[in-house]
């Protein structure tokens, strides 16, 4: 039965979620407007792609404007659900309509960093087990436009940001909730408008994911991080418990590298057990699980120096977990746009590893220098450099075999990349030139 069938739905925000939301209400009938920030030129291919689709666009500076004629409107997560042309509206999202409409159970990851490695970990846990699994959210491909083709025998598997769980009214069946520390106190990327303006706001979104679970659901927490932990108040679900002090599975039996991946091993494991996949199973899952594309992903190997590409890394705690994970000579490449964050504890760390040398990098090179220097690093500092080639050379020449350079940001891209994975791209296309 469509339900949405010939009604008037606007689309806010043409992104990869936006545009999945397109193929729903095209597949049920609807009659759909797509709205936009950025105007006809700027959308380019994809108006292009629309045109055939859409009843009628809304671009530009007016993108928003009379909303009230809808019978739906779909915002994007990118998209702040606080601005004033969205008050008073009933606005929902592609997240809160899968859920809403999704008859499968749901495993649901929150976080701040390493949400897409437990995520898919859990899911190829969960296919290892002879399970048919769904991965997606902000990792894998967005499914509302799959959600009639879910069974309710399939398990699913979300990555959920702040952002889309911020207005659920549903929570998933199994919630998993990593250490949270800072993100999205800022706006980074020019096309979106969405931003927590305090970390409590922050923590408050992430909330959703167990806030209304019931009795027969389950919470699996961080019992070393005081947030994660917190979230035990605010759900009457069964909770389960994961600690690095004892860990799941030793570093010597994954693949994986980073103590910080014990937790998303044992966080994943948790979930896939109860799922009711065998231990076995999960162990033998775990162990080959080489990782994501710029999470501590290996470059490439030059004239016996690895270089690893963690682009992902856009928070000071993720670059210090990347750091930490090497034993040999680091060349640390750090560095990005503003973020909100305090690079304290990094400069600390720095001065207390004493990296061979610190390539700084981007609009934050300055405060992540300075933290280092305050802390008592007195290495090498290389700055001014204003692209992946140069940065990527100049490593190579700092670099003797068996050092290791590592792109680990700790910061955002956008002062000098589209984003992380244009960042990313770019690093491993410079090692490859080497």
């Amino acid at each position: 039965m469509h339900i949405f069938k010939n009604k008037n739905v606007a689309i806010l925000g043409l992104s990869v979620e936006g545009l999945d939301s397109v193929k729903f209400f095209q597949s049920e009938g609807a009659h759909i407007w797509c709205c936009d920030r950025r105007t006809r030129e700027a959308l380019g291919a994809t108006y292009t792609n629309l045109e055939n689709i859409a009843e009628g666009f809304q671009l530009g500076d007016s993108y928003l404007n009379d909303l009230e004629r809808f019978d739906y409107i779909v915002r994007t997560p990118g998209m702040n659900p606080r601005l004033p042309e969205l008050k008073g509206k009933a606005v929902t999202s592609s997240t809160t309509l899968f859920f809403d409409l999704c008859r499968a159970p749901i495993i649901g990851v929150t976080g701040t960093k390493g949400k897409g490695t437990t995520s898919t970990l859990i899911s190829e846990m969960l296919k290892a087990g002879g399970k048919h699994a769904w991965l997606g959210g902000n990792v894998g491909v967005p499914l509302l436009s799959k959600v009639h083709h879910i069974k309710p025998t399939d398990w699913v598997v979300l990555e959920l940001s702040s952002f889309q769980l911020e207005d659920l009214t549903k929570s998933p069946h199994i919630a998993v909730v990593l250490r949270t520390t800072q993100e999205h106190l800022m706006n980074q990327d020019k096309l979106a408008t969405n931003f927590h303006p305090t970390r409590e706001a922050y923590v408050e979104a992430k909330k959703s994911i167990v806030k209304y679970q019931i009795s027969e659901d389950f919470a699996i927490l961080d019992a070393d991080d005081p947030t994660s932990r917190s979230f035990a108040h605010e759900t009457p679900a069964k909770i389960f418990y994961y600690s690095r002090n004892k860990p799941y599975m030793s570093l010597a039996e994954i693949t994986l590298r980073g103590k910080h991946n014990l937790d998303n091993v044992s966080a994943a494991a948790l979930a896939a057990t109860v799922a009711g996949v065998p231990d076995k199973t999960i162990r033998g899952a775990a162990a080959v699980f080489k990782g994501l594309e710029h999470r501590l992903e290996e470059a490439g190997v030059k004239d016996g120096v690895l270089y690893v590409n963690d682009s992902f890394s856009t928070t000071p705690e993720t670059a210090i977990a990347a750091f930490e994970s090497f034993d040999e000579p680091v060349i640390l490449i750090a560095g990005g746009s503003e973020k909100g964050s305090d690079f304290t504890e990094l400069g600390q760390i720095i001065a207390k590893k004493r990296p061979k040398a610190i390539i700084a990098i981007g609009a934050m090179a300055g405060r992540i220098i300075a933290a280092a220097k305050n802390a008592g690093y007195a290495g090498n500092i290389i700055c001014g450099l204003t692209n992946m080639h140069d940065i990527v050379r100049a490593g190579a020449r700092l670099a003797k075999p068996d050092d290791v350079v590592l792109l680990s940001p700790a910061c955002a891209s956008f002062d000098m990349f589209a984003n992380y994975k244009e960042r990313g791209k770019q690093f491993k296309y410079e090692v490859s030139l080497l």
